[in-house]
């Protein structure tokens, strides 16, 4: 169970990508820029939640290490 946390992080890091690949294609064939701010939206909670899971998996090791 120690690989859980790579899994989370892997699940929604491809989640994401498929995401805004999606998005990016559906602004191509429309040329809806609704579509280009739902890829931007995504990449910023992505983003936001990589480096809160990286904070926090620092303070782990540090905690542990003290």
């Amino acid at each position: 169970l120690a690989a859980a946390p790579v899994l989370v992080l892997r699940l929604i890091g491809d989640l994401a990508l498929i995401a805004i690949a999606g998005s990016i294609a559906l602004y191509l064939f429309t040329r809806n820029r609704r579509f280009l701010t739902a890829a931007w939206r995504v990449f910023q909670f992505a983003f936001v939640f990589l480096l809160v899971f990286l904070a926090l998996y620092v303070l782990e090791r540090l905690v542990l290490v003290g």
